[in-house]
This record gives C-alpha cells, structure tokens and sequence, in this order.
C-alpha cells in the first residue's frame, strides 16, 4: 500500500473550539469546514496536516464513538524555548515542564480542550548511552 498523504483525526466534544485551539496556538488554518468535521493544515508546512471529528458522528461506527484518549501529538519544532514562552504566556497548562532529556529531546508538554497531550519537542544531542539506539540518518545533532 502505498499511502498519498497521512494524518490523524481527533474525535472532540466540540469541533469548533478544537480547531480554534490549533489555529490559535499552532498556526493551522482551515482546509475544509463543516459543523461535525475540520480539517487543518499548518499555515508554515503544507505535509503537517490534522483532522478534528465530532465524536458522536453518525460515520463513526457506534463501538468507536467517543473522544481521543491514550494520545500523544508530537509537535517538532525549531525553537521548543520560544514557543513554552508563547503558549506559557497564552494561558496554556504546561503539564511537564520544559526540560532536556538524554534521549536528544528539549521538550514540555501541553493539551488541547479535549485533553489531548501536545509535546513540543526540539531535537537534541543524545548522550552516548542514547546514540548507539537510533539509525544514523535519525540522529539528532
């Protein structure tokens, strides 16, 4: 199989106000609108996109109705400090505080109105013991 394009569709409470919150405080603007589903692109990289669906939507099959739980949305990004700073100062929780990792991560992680976690992550170097596990094209410098 070969896929054209991927993305993941989060199941929300309220459609509207998820997609406010990505575009708010994630740059993404609106590619296609409908009271029951939204899907986002990033107004900084056409290839990141995202899709929020009402939960209780009827092409929902009834067994998998509901709201995103057990997910984490890793957002890569240039400067992981500059953006803390932003979302600190636009009153979102910060519910793992910026920090460095040994595994080649600068990261903290937030969450969207639904409870979705958001990791905003800059890679780092890993320390030794963390370089010998990643393919050598994925080693972060």
């Amino acid at each position: 199989m070969k896929s054209t394009q991927y993305y993941p569709v989060l199941m929300v409470g309220d459609v509207a106000a998820a997609s406010a919150f990505y575009q708010r405080h994630f740059r993404f603007r609106p590619l296609f609108e409908a009271d029951w589903y939204v899907h986002l692109q990033s107004a900084e990289d056409a290839g990141v996109n995202l899709a929020l669906l009402d939960g209780t939507h009827e092409t929902i099959p009834a067994e998998g109705r509901g709201r995103v739980s057990g997910l984490l949305l890793n957002f890569e990004v240039a400067d992981v400090n500059a953006v803390h700073d932003r979302l600190v100062a636009e009153g979102l929780p910060i519910l793992l505080p910026l920090r460095d990792e040994a595994f080649g991560q600068r990261h903290f992680i937030t969450r969207d109105p639904d409870g979705v976690l958001i990791d905003v992550i800059t890679p780092i170097p890993p320390t030794a013991e963390f370089q010998a596990q990643f393919a050598e094209e994925a080693l972060p410098t």
